[in-house]
């Protein structure tokens, strides 16, 4: 029988192999480090505050700011490694100066950047605008992915894999990874079996009205019945999530946002943390909640290291 990666004694205690050897992350008590494989894309964000909301035939003024690390694989495994697990970024980069500063960025921030693609082609580039409220719009420039799927997923080994990506190529390394590792993908695409995952992870605001009726039917779907849980964020609303029956509600406080840039990916982050550590769903989307809220709170794309630390505190 096939073992289950949401039990917790797998993710959190079982003490064989190479996570014995592991240190203790002293961010969370006794608890062991995880490693986690994140799929998706690093950018170099350039922001654009804006004195007033977007809205079309306008003619607005707005203020420049230096250009940071972003991409929501990036900004996930860098909220990942914050928390003290061992992180393997999969992703692509340009053979250009944006590319080198941000794997120097990702390297910095604690992520295993070895597993990242160089490819002959612009590194991605995106441009956010930002309203006084928060809000962003996120333009890409230019996207540097990788031709094929990344097979070398199945070469590492992984307690866990996040994926946040829009590749409708990925399924099938994904279902050979969820053998033995816990999935959590982000959709879209929202197509029948795109995404085997044990934990399917979408945006209200990503879907059609009609779905919402069904969310776990439509993470069925999308997993390919692989799906213990699917969750839906809606922004400033909060989450829920629905697996078995069950519907969970997690509401998010009130906070007047500085940068929403980021905030799913953060999310993310949370959720991950909490699952590997084998916290129920209940208190593994309070702790997504809490981190995707603080993550509108600095004008950055990713959450900084102080940030999640004062998070492990208090969650």
């Amino acid at each position: 029988m096939r073992p289950d990666p949401l039990d917790s004694s797998k993710l959190a205690g079982q003490r064989v192999g190479w996570r014995a050897a592991l240190p203790v992350n002293h961010h969370q008590g006794d608890a062991r480090l995880a490693r986690i494989i994140v799929v998706g894309s690093i950018a170099r964000d350039e922001v654009i505050r804006l004195s007033e909301p977007l809205r079309g035939g306008a003619h607005l003024n707005g203020m420049t700011a230096p250009a940071r690390l972003g991409g929501g694989g990036a900004n996930t495994a860098v909220a990942l490694a914050a928390a003290g697990h061992q992180v393997i970024l999969l992703a692509a980069v340009g053979r250009d100066t944006a590319g080198d500063g941000l794997l120097a960025d990702l390297a910095a921030a604690g992520v295993a950047t070895a597993s990242i693609s160089r490819l002959a082609r612009p590194t991605t580039h995106s441009w956010l605008l930002l309203d006084p409220t928060g809000e962003r719009t996120v333009i890409n420039v230019a996207r540097c992915e990788e031709d094929a799927p990344p097979s070398r997923l199945l070469d590492l080994p992984a307690d866990a894999v996040y994926v946040r990506s829009r590749r409708r190529d990925l399924a099938p390394l994904l279902a050979a990874k969820a053998a033995d590792a816990l999935v959590v993908a982000h959709a879209p695409p929202i197509e029948p079996g795109a995404r085997p995952a044990h934990v399917v992870v979408a945006s209200r605001s990503d879907l059609e009205p009609g779905a919402l009726r069904f969310p776990q039917v439509l993470g069925n779907t999308i997993s390919d019945g692989l799906a213990r849980w699917t969750v839906i964020t809606d922004g400033a609303a909060g989450a829920r999530a629905f697996g078995g029956g069950e519907t969970l509600a997690v509401s998010a406080p009130t906070i007047r946002p500085v940068d929403t840039t980021g905030a799913g990916d953060a999310f993310a982050a949370g959720l991950l943390h909490a699952l590997v550590q084998g916290r129920p769903m209940a208190e593994a989307l309070t702790v997504a909640v809490r981190f995707g809220t603080e993550a509108t709170l600095w004008p950055t794309s990713g959450l900084p290291v102080e940030a999640v630390h004062r998070l492990l505190r208090e969650v």
